[in-house]
């Protein structure tokens, strides 16, 4: 059988010369797969043009989201700014300190606030100082802390203060020279020497604020103490790296003004600090007239828990209550740098611990041989009883008394290990008791020797001649 191929058109080929003439088997299975072939790659083609269009496509998309992710970050900074900055009042939530904000402000800003955060314990309340000079005057809690009494003793050079919150913005005037280089533990590198939020910001003020100018500015508790700003997430992991990465740097007080969840990494960090000689403070929470639930890490033995005190000296509706509570500090009304020079007032436990802090890093540097478990001693031992006599869960020890923490003879820390201030074993193991109320701090003994010798001749007396041997305690 004579065939002619069908791979080129009946007659001859374009160039003119007649088509070849295939006789036997291959010509007939040339007849068959030719138009196959044909059908092949012309679908080939098609199927490498298609792909070509699906990576033009997605290089696009890609494009987009990164476009659209961009768009997102920019709006949330703004709202977040907006925020810090006082013009809308906020009451975070979730997020005491840093790290996401919750509470009492819109759904929409506390959404955003947690996503970048990680529990704001603060009220950014609106209407605060917007001038450097007005804030120095709004200090208020100076008088009742003895401030600058405290302060003509040491102002805690030599002390560093890790802030684990949002960053901190180092170039406010306020916090010039104050601050060191920080770290962002989400991807452990250096970070923290800005503030897209305010709250570390604030907080870095209250505990280490130097003012400027004649007067004016924030001047902090421990104006010459170093702030190490240190910048999780929301996350009790990197919270964990954080807290053990401030051990690294020579920290000798953490701040802990935020809220996460528990967990045992974050127990075994705390733990760390406190057998490394660490203060670790930390907000009770805002949610106390709103559920009052126990927060982390506040809520773990090893941190001094401050609740927040009003004006009045009464503890705020919205300080969190409980067991947990150790101390209690103004909250209320508290002025504080802002980020891009400005200032703003807030209204919480944040700031209450962050008064504890700066007051803990003056004892820290007036007494560098106190363990952190003496510091904590001194801060429980020498409160001023407020609320039910005695400790109690809205209190705790009772009310910050700054001069008498700083200037008690002896360390109040007992060297045994019984209960810590909140019925709870305090860092090293050793006590924190509170103070009985109207008290004041003793040298650690027992009675006097000669109020013994007193005893003994009237119990000699009495008794005809019974001798009792008594031994100071």
């Amino acid at each position: 059988m004579t065939v002619r191929s069908s791979a080129t058109p009946r007659g001859a080929r374009p160039d003119g010369v007649p088509a070849p003439v295939l006789r036997g088997p291959r010509a007939a299975a040339a007849l068959i797969t030719a138009p196959l072939w044909a059908v092949v790659r012309r679908a080939a083609v098609r199927q490498a043009a298609v792909r070509r269009a699906a990576v033009r496509h997605a290089a696009v998309g890609r494009a987009a989201v990164r476009q659209a992710v961009v768009r997102r970050a920019a709006v949330r900074q703004a709202v977040v700014r907006r925020a810090a900055v006082g013009r809308a009042a906020v009451r975070p939530v979730a997020v005491r300190g840093t790290v996401a904000p919750g509470g009492r402000g819109s759904v929409a800003v506390r959404r955003v606030v947690a996503a970048v955060v990680a529990g704001v314990l603060v009220v950014l309340v609106s209407g605060g100082p917007a001038r450097a000079d007005e804030a120095r005057e709004r200090q208020w809690f100076w008088g009742p802390l003895e401030v600058a009494k405290a302060q003509r003793i040491t102002k805690g050079a030599g002390v560093t203060v890790a802030v684990l919150d949002t960053g901190v913005d180092a170039r406010h005037p306020d916090l010039r020279g104050a601050v060191l280089p920080g770290r962002q533990t989400v991807q452990n590198k250096p970070a923290g020497n800005d503030d897209g939020v305010g709250h570390g910001t604030g907080i870095a003020g209250i505990i280490g604020g130097r003012g400027h100018g004649s007067g004016d500015g924030v001047l902090g508790i421990a104006p010459e103490a170093k702030i190490l700003p240190v910048r999780p997430v929301n996350d009790s992991y990197f919270v964990a790296q954080g807290i053990r990465y401030a051990v690294a740097q020579g920290a000798k007080v953490i701040n802990m003004s935020f809220e996460t969840r528990a967990s045992e990494s974050l127990r075994a960090a705390l733990r760390e600090a406190a057998a490394a000689d660490v203060v670790l403070v930390g907000a009770a929470g805002n949610e106390g007239d709103k559920g009052n639930e126990q927060e982390y890490p506040s809520a773990y033995p090893e941190v001094l828990t401050v609740g927040a005190l009003q004006r009045n000296n009464k503890i705020a509706p919205f300080s969190n209550h409980g067991p947990q509570v150790d101390l209690a500090a103004p909250g209320v009304e508290i002025p504080a740098p802002a980020p891009e020079g400005r200032y703003v007032t807030l209204e919480g436990s944040s700031a209450a611990a962050a008064i504890v802090s700066g007051s803990a890093a003056l004892i820290r540097a007036e007494h560098p041989d106190l363990s952190a478990a003496e510091v904590v001693a001194r801060l429980t031992g020498t409160a001023i009883d407020r609320g039910a006599k005695g400790r109690d869960d809205f209190y705790g020890a009772g009310q910050l008394d700054l001069m008498a923490a700083l200037t008690a003879p002896q360390p109040a820390a007992s060297s045994s290990p019984p209960a810590g201030a909140n019925g709870q074993t305090a860092p090293n193991g050793q006590a924190a008791a509170p103070r009985p109320p109207d008290s004041t701090a003793d040298d650690g003994g027992g009675l006097p020797p000669l109020l013994f010798v007193a005893i003994g001749v009237v119990l000699l007396v009495v008794a005809g001649g019974v001798v009792l041997v008594l031994r100071r305690r």
